[in-house]
């Protein structure tokens, strides 16, 4: 019987995550990473990785789309819940979102259908930080730090047999020689492999803190962000869209730093580590399906999960779990597109 090979092209946090997933399914198969970018290198490591997804956040449909949220929070939970929490970085939080202006702003029917509590900021919390708030949401949830996430994930990885090649893939059907699926979590390298008009970059930057006696995250207006995590506190943020842009940009760095002082004062005296810009792969619906192609006399089976935006942390066991079910199907002779 010939060995089953799979090869999962990107290894940021959907890429490593699909690929352990994959492992899990098909425990015989031969299973490999091939990425140019690895750790440090990947969008995933600007993230604060909080689980949130916006409002606006879409599958194909509103029902994958809420049980890509609900799988992927059950598995971060669990993941808190184990033993192995510190190393892979996932944490509970509480905190606030806050604003001045829309009370739609702090609803999140995605968080409120999960979240082990969310209410209604009460008026006195409304004055916790300064500014002129009106409305409120408290609300607890789990963050998950990337720069200890995806290594605790690639250990797993590589202790089950998993592979790792890094290279440049220049398409996906070129892998179609060694492989009997190809899995596509190139995030915005998608837009060129794909050629994929769809999706764009929406530039993001933060600046990492040292502030340990900060114990909640806030939101306010203007895309101001504060999220503690294992061992930094990330400021953010903003939203640039079609920028292409991967400096630091000192005024964006102002920007931030006032924001976030402005709404919680003691920041001003937290040690700064340093500022990150990322590329949000963005996609009005993210792409989670499953494609066949001829290529140089062979059908080429591929399963797409990529354009997550700013939402790839949050989501990514939701998306791998479904691109696992695609993979099935594929192999299983199911090629109905």
């Amino acid at each position: 019987m010939t060995e089953l090979k799979i090869a999962v092209v990107g290894a940021g946090v959907i890429g490593v995550t699909t690929a352990c997933e994959l492992q899990k399914r098909f425990r015989n198969a031969n299973i490999k990473i091939v990425a140019n970018e690895f750790f440090e290198g990947t969008t995933s490591y600007v993230a604060a990785g909080i689980f949130c997804p916006g409002t606006s956040f879409s599958g194909p449909t509103d029902e994958i789309t809420e049980k890509w949220v609900k799988d992927s929070y059950y598995y971060w939970e669990n993941v808190k819940d184990s033993n192995e929490a510190g190393t892979a970085g996932v944490i509970e939080i509480s905190g606030y979102m806050f604003s001045s202006s829309i009370p739609d702003i702090v609803r999140n029917s995605f968080m409120e259908k999960v979240c082990p509590l969310y209410r209604a900021a009460t008026r006195e919390e409304l004055k916790i930080c300064p500014g002129n708030w009106k409305y409120g949401s408290y609300f607890t949830t789990l963050v998950t730090q990337s720069s200890l996430y995806i290594p605790w994930a690639f250990n797993k990885f590589k202790s089950n047999g998993g592979q790792i090649e890094r290279r440049k893939v220049e398409s996906l059907e070129s892998l179609a020689k060694e492989n009997d699926v190809v899995v596509n979590c190139t995030g915005l390298g998608a837009k060129f492999l794909c050629k994929d008009r769809k999706i764009v970059p929406i530039r993001g930057q933060v600046i990492k803190v040292r502030a340990p006696w900060l114990k909640n995250f806030f939101y306010g207006d203007y895309d101001t962000y504060i999220i503690p995590g294992v061992d930094s506190v990330t400021l953010g943020g903003c939203r640039q869209y079609q920028s292409w842009d991967l400096k630091v940009n000192k005024y964006d760095e102002m920007q931030i730093k006032e924001k976030c002082e402005r709404m919680v004062p003691s920041l001003a005296r937290a040690e700064v580590i340093g500022s990150k810009v990322g590329l949000r792969p963005h996609r009005e619906t993210v792409r989670v399906e499953k494609e066949m192609k001829n290529f140089d006399g062979k059908r080429v089976k591929i399963v797409h999960n990529y354009g997550h935006g700013g939402y790839g942390v949050t989501t990514a066991p939701g998306t791998a779990l479904h691109a696992c079910d695609l993979v099935h199907e594929l192999l299983a002779g199911n090629n109905k597109l």
